[in-house]
């Protein structure tokens, strides 16, 4: 793990301009605790920090909604939208069912081909997973330069099988499947291809650009396979922010804390390269694709082998532990410190520099 100076979160004050990406989570909380909440008894899990979707009771399951847009790439978008979307629904142990997409269309250069093209992709991605397209509104918008995705997805559970990233106890082994940052490595790879390739090898830049499919953006497997090995109590996905976000945001949901082990953490040979030539933590990178779960420590190594035996590697990476020990981090050295944090994710901010964002020369 890098050692350089790490950016850490300030409190956001009144009037103070904010960075991009995410708001501030104490920003969000203090809105959430305000604006936000329903006396509908149906509404099973609401609004929080940590919590991506929603979950009704309508009689004998429940319906898991959630929606995330896609804002900063420009290529594969549609597909993009759906995964991040799944993932949501997935990581609530529910199947993901229905898409609507909100497509908004720069007024600059949308012509009918574009359209038909992006709505090709929607339609071809949901095929894939057995999502149905149902819905959704399409704008053509001086408010946008590029085209924008926000996507909906609804899912649904039985009852017995809905878990929340508050569901983590004190005790439970905490997994990571795949590695990190897997949606870093693609977005680098799409988003500065022309830089890539006159850095890297071409083999290279070809792996990184593959990163979308193989490891893979989509969670919805490993979470379908670590509910069915049993024994698992939350789950989340890491998405804006990086694996540092994730492990706050659970901890936050679940009301514990959390012990990692730095050297557990499994860092892609590719995602290590690029974070390291190009300045970025790798803690604090947008990283779909992976999955971290919270489950019985006896049950850890059942749910790791039956994740192998799908393709899907796992590997167990800390403890939760009461809440007053905060999110912490054994480092390689052997010292304690707390998890660093990201005022904005590492990739998102090196794209908002321009394509001029490396510190390094090669």
């Amino acid at each position: 793990m890098q050692t350089r100076r790490v950016r850490r979160a300030t409190r956001t004050r009144i009037g103070h301009r904010l960075p991009i990406g995410k708001l501030p989570p104490p920003l969000l909380r203090t809105l959430l605790a305000r604006f936000a909440g329903s006396s509908d008894s149906r509404l099973v899990v609401g609004p929080g920090l940590g919590l991506d979707a929603a979950a009704i009771d309508v009689g004998d399951r429940y319906i898991v909604a959630t929606t995330d847009p896609i804002t900063f790439v420009t290529g594969e978008v549609g597909s993009y939208a759906l995964a991040v979307n799944a993932n949501d629904v997935a990581a609530m142990g529910a199947v993901p069912r229905w898409f609507l997409a909100t497509l908004l269309l720069p007024s600059q250069g949308t012509t009918p081909r574009a359209a038909s093209r992006l709505f090709s992709e929607i339609s071809r991605a949901c095929r894939e997973i057995r999502i149905s397209l149902c819905g959704g509104h399409t704008e053509i918008t001086d408010a946008v330069t590029r085209p924008v995705v926000v996507g909906c997805l609804l899912g649904e559970c039985p009852k017995n099988r809905l878990v929340t990233s508050a569901g983590a106890r004190v005790g439970d082994a905490v997994l990571l499947t795949k590695g990190i940052p897997i949606e870093a490595v693609s977005i680098l790879a799409r988003e500065r291809h022309a830089e890539l390739r006159r850095r890297y090898p071409a083999r290279f830049v070809a792996r990184c650009r593959r990163y979308f499919r193989n490891p893979g953006i989509s969670a919805v497997r490993d979470a379908q396979l670590a509910l069915a090995a049993g024994g698992v109590h939350a789950m989340h996905d890491p998405t804006e922010g990086g694996l540092s976000a994730a492990l706050y945001e659970l901890a936050e949901a679940a009301h514990v804390g959390l012990r990692i082990e730095e050297q557990a953490i499994p860092i892609l040979p590719e995602g290590r390269r690029l974070c390291e030539d190009f300045g970025l933590h790798p803690l604090g990178a947008i990283a779909s694709g992976a999955l971290l779960i919270c489950a019985e420590p006896i049950r850890a190594p059942v749910i790791v082998r039956r994740l192998a035996r799908g393709g899907i590697p796992a590997v167990r990476i800390g403890t939760v532990v009461p809440a007053r020990e905060g999110v912490r981090m054994v480092t390689r050295d052997g010292h304690i410190r707390c998890v660093p944090r990201f005022q904005v994710d590492e990739v998102v901010g090196a794209l908002a520099r321009g394509p001029a964002f490396s510190v390094r020369q090669l």
